[in-house]
């Protein structure tokens, strides 16, 4: 019962922050709207939340709708359809549309996560875990080809563990179904992101033992994109939107814990303010967050790097090809 109770109270997490983030309130007609399609609904994206909270985007003459469309891969094609006028998620799915021949292809123009974020969640507690303890264990790791999964495999080849031959990963269950999954029974260890790492530790179920993003290095983790053809048309919106999500890492940087979380509550309405600041303060201690949207060759180099170890990028794709800053 406390299992099946478990799997409902994620699921019920899961559909409310999907409903908040469809809600838009367009207090002034006079604003730019912007569909944003969202890959995930995780306080790791704190920056852009306060952006909007805050409003940095008012600021700028924009006004955002965000839509949850799971999957990086989701997240482009809602983006090259004309579904969403900008994406948000892995930058991993720009090399992917790039690499597929798309002439009218997505380039990213601003990031706000540096780490990844997820944990690394154990059903059983570890006084002194260390990466060796997953040897011959099931891990329910994320989706195949996705920056979650990659990085992970990533972060275990680096310390001397085969992903493919050392553990047993299954990248067959969707990224919103991972923590119900976990809590169901399933896998000895399991990739999460908050709140849904806290939410399974406070339910007894699980412990967070390590940090993918700490071993996993700086990258462009998550970034905005949009078609080159949007791009070129409305570089005023592109960065008018840029300079609201800096607005949005500066006030994270600037503000504690208990302010971020504050700022961002109305996200995450089902999650205390002393949880959410918890969380916050755990990604602070990660490092989680850059301090400018802009983002190196070097950082997009190592993300080129994970992808190939993981198999899924033959050659490297030209920075200059697929990253967008204005002169």
């Amino acid at each position: 019962m406390k299992k099946i109770l478990g799997v409902l109270i994620v699921l019920v997490i899961f559909i409310t922050g999907s409903i908040l983030i469809f809600k838009n309130d367009n207090k002034e007609n006079n604003l730019t709207k912007l569909t944003v399609a969202e890959v995930a609904h995780t306080i790791f994206y704190a920056p852009g939340y306060a952006a909007i909270s805050e409003g940095y985007f008012e600021e700028e003459g924009l006004d955002i709708e965000l839509i949850l469309t799971p999957g990086a891969d989701k997240v482009a094609a809602a983006v090259l359809s004309g579904d969403a006028d900008i994406g948000f998620s892995g930058s991993e799915a720009t090399i992917y549309v790039y690499n597929g021949g798309e002439k009218n292809y997505l380039k990213t123009f601003a990031q706000i996560t540096q780490k990844d974020g997820s944990f690394i969640v154990s059903r059983e507690k570890y006084e002194n875990f260390t990466l060796a303890d997953l040897k011959g264990k099931d891990i329910i790791g994320g989706r195949a080809g996705g920056m979650p999964e990659m990085t992970f495999e990533w972060a275990l080849r680096q310390n001397g563990i085969d992903p493919k031959k050392d553990v047993n990963i299954d990248t067959s269950i969707a990224f919103a179904a991972m923590g119900g999954a976990f809590i169901g029974g399933q896998g000895d260890f399991v990739t999460l992101f908050e709140p849904t790492a806290l939410e399974v530790e406070q339910q007894g179920l699980g412990y967070v033992v390590a940090s993918v993003g700490e071993l996993g290095g700086v990258v462009p983790y998550t970034s905005y994109s949009a078609k080159i053809s949007y791009i070129e048309e409305h570089p005023e919106i592109i960065e008018s939107f840029r300079k609201a999500l800096q607005k949005g890492l500066d006030f994270v940087h600037q503000s504690s814990d208990e302010e971020v979380a504050n700022s961002i509550l109305k996200f995450f309405p089902d999650t205390s303010l002393n949880d959410l600041t918890n969380v916050i303060a755990r990604y602070r201690g990660i490092d989680a967050w850059p301090t400018t949207t802009e983002f190196t060759e070097a950082s997009f180099k190592h993300l080129q790097e994970i992808m190939m170890a993981s198999g899924e990028l033959e050659k490297e794709v030209p920075y200059k090809e697929l990253i967008y800053f204005k002169d």
